[in-house]
């Protein structure tokens, strides 16, 4: 018979270590088939079988002699485990849910092993099997503590020791015009006559930097485009330049991506160019993702966390020229380009009205608004306007695209182009 749970505990904690090798192999299968990340290379799976076998190890003898939990550090293998994850770039999160299920398979085992034992009480059962959870379970957070640690420790000091590196490399490729595409190739490390689409991960200025966002970001662009891990740089703290190469043209999957962004860190926004072939798509791919950028940053929409540039081309390639394009939006909508909520809500009406072919009927069913309720609107845009739509409805179109997205970009616009709403020269207003 047994006298209390220690002694419970450590027949079930030896039970377990007679069958460790076979139970080490269990364990390490189990997660090579359900943990991407552990399928990285062999280097990384052999190196993941050590700090299994060390973790398992640690358990048993902890659970076998009593050992105070405040005795236990980090075995090597698995120290050295989560260095080599956060050198390669693969998940935090993908390592700690091997520690979360390797829990789980442990007790699973400690259960069987203490179904074996003759002569355990039940209510003594119950109470060891409480208390190797409770013990277990302390161990686990203990080492997920300090990996994490250790894993944000290397992921820094990494960074900084090919970052640099890097970003220097690739600022070669870009700004190189004659470089030949095999030297790009050799800097770059990817082949140069695949195609490209770049992507530009940013923080907001008002949002708290949280380390690894821009690394999230990373992994979701490797999510969103078929596990192909992207070429990356930070431009600064809180900007990453990624390009994903394929050998041939592969849409990135944005309504997936546009979901995780939404469930990141708050803060975080996603820019794409669009794809392009050879070492000149590749640049310009970039140049498109850095114009869609500017577009997200002015937009009326704080709600555009990712945005394509093919999505907004014709505002990404005004971006360049500000005080030209806004004296000249001035001109085309006149003071129907009012911040006033009012003004804000006419323009949507007109871009609704327009999108329709000048239906009343249609607009008013994408609007749900009575078509009357449409008609009142067009008529006071065209007076705010000063004249009608229907006279140079192309410019109203671009105008009206341009005020919604790119509105913030200068402090002043809506003062300059009330001047310019307010110039003499400009076209008289049509009659009533």
């Amino acid at each position: 018979m047994y006298a209390d749970v220690d002694a419970v505990i450590a027949d079930v904690a030896r039970a377990i270590e007679a069958e460790l090798p076979a139970r080490t192999a269990e364990m390490t299968d189990w997660f090579v088939e359900i943990i991407p990340e552990f399928r990285y290379d062999e280097a990384i799976r052999q190196l993941m079988v050590a700090s299994t076998s060390s973790n398992l190890v640690a358990i048993v003898g902890m659970l076998a002699h009593s050992i105070p939990i405040e005795q236990i550090t980090v075995p090597a293998a698995a120290a050295e485990y989560a260095r080599r994850f956060a050198q390669h770039n693969l998940s935090l999160e993908g390592l700690l849910r091997a520690y979360r299920l390797g829990e789980h398979r442990f007790l699973q085992w400690g259960i069987a092993a203490l179904d074996r034992l003759d002569g355990v009480p039940t209510h003594l059962a119950l109470s060891a099997m409480s208390e190797l959870s409770r013990r277990l379970n302390r161990y686990i957070d203990q080492v997920i503590e300090s990996l994490i640690g250790i894993y944000e420790a290397e992921r820094r000091r990494w960074d900084s020791r090919i970052g640099a590196a890097r970003a220097a490399q690739i600022r070669l490729v870009l700004e190189s015009d004659n470089l030949p595409e095999e030297s790009a190739r050799q800097l770059l490390g990817v082949p140069v006559a695949g195609w490209h689409q770049a992507a530009i991960a940013w923080l907001m200025a008002d949002v708290p930097g949280e380390p690894g966002a821009l690394r999230a970001a990373a992994r979701l662009l490797q999510e969103v485009s078929g596990r192909t891990a992207p070429l990356t740089m930070l431009a600064d703290e809180r900007t990453l330049w990624a390009w994903v190469t394929h050998s041939v043209p592969c849409e990135l999957d944005l309504a997936l991506l546009q979901k995780r962004v939404a469930s990141a860190p708050d803060g975080l926004r996603i820019a794409l160019g669009a794809q392009g072939c050879g070492l000149a798509g590749f640049r310009r791919s970039l140049r498109e993702a850095i114009r869609a950028r500017a577009v997200a940053e002015t937009a009326e929409d704080p709600d555009l966390t990712v945005v394509a540039f093919d999505d907004v081309a014709v505002a990404a390639l005004l971006t360049e020229r500000s005080d030209d394009l806004q004296g000249w939006v001035g001109r085309v909508l006149g003071a129907l380009v009012s911040d006033d909520p009012g003004a804000r809500q006419l323009r949507d009406t007109v871009r609704v009205f327009l999108d329709c072919d000048g239906s009343y009927t249609q607009a008013a069913a994408r609007l749900h608004l009575h078509k009357n309720t449409v008609h009142y609107r067009i008529r006071k845009a065209e007076e705010l306007r000063g004249r009608p739509l229907a006279g140079d409805r192309l410019d109203v179109e671009v105008a009206l695209r341009a005020a919604a997205l790119l509105w913030r970009r200068l402090p002043g616009a809506e003062m300059r182009i009330r001047g310019e709403a307010r110039d003499p020269r400009r076209r008289p207003v049509a009659s009533k």
